[in-house]
């Protein structure tokens, strides 16, 4: 259920992309994100970068559609979300803290998060998700560039793409498992 609310967001936002102006996609997207972290809050868990990074993504993307420019193309708004997430997951790992890896300590006893290949799981299951957001990204770019070419090809790439970030979410710590013999947790809670 938690990897829902993760991603319930960006699910929101490319379900109402394809039957909503952008702007109404983008800020859906920015309330949805801040609702999960109000629930996280409730529950009395942390703010989680992830999170806090899409909801100022899709908030800033909002308000530029507003302020400055209306019209702007899906195609431009699609990839201002993809370059934004990049930005946040890349930038998790630049400053040492992986963002899968705050869900993964509260989900995982201690003596799982002391284990040495813990952060590192962390760190590759981050680095699949940041790998997923630059395959979305440059195939938006194919689409605003390479005339001709449908915008399916684009969805086709970004689902694919968020499905494989995905699986790995779900198979990495299972092979960390059989390989290394010491049970990891998932990395995001409900993708077991």
């Amino acid at each position: 259920m938690t990897i829902f609310l993760i991603l319930a967001p960006y699910g929101a936002f490319t379900f109402l992309m394809l039957v909503a102006p952008a702007v109404v996609s983008v800020f859906a997207g920015s309330l949805i994100a801040l609702a999960v972290i109000t629930l996280d809050a409730v529950r009395g868990r942390s703010l989680k970068i992830f999170g806090v990074g899409g909801a100022l993504v899709f908030a800033a993307i909002g308000f530029y559609l507003v302020l400055v420019d209306p019209s702007l193309a899906a195609s431009k708004v699609r990839l201002a979300v993809d370059t934004g997430i990049l930005i946040v997951a890349a930038g998790s790992m630049l400053v040492r803290f992986p963002f899968t890896l705050q869900y993964a300590l509260e989900a995982v006893p201690a003596e799982t998060a002391a284990m040495p290949g813990f952060l590192r799981a962390n760190y590759m299951i981050t680095g699949a998700w940041a790998a997923a957001s630059l395959l979305m990204m440059l195939s938006n770019l194919a689409v605003l560039y390479v005339p001709g070419l449908p915008i399916w090809t684009s969805l086709l790439i970004a689902f694919a793409a968020r499905n494989s970030a995905l699986y790995f979410t779900k198979w990495y710590p299972h092979y960390r498992e059989r390989k290394y013999g010491a049970p990891l947790a998932a990395a995001l809670p409900g993708t077991n």
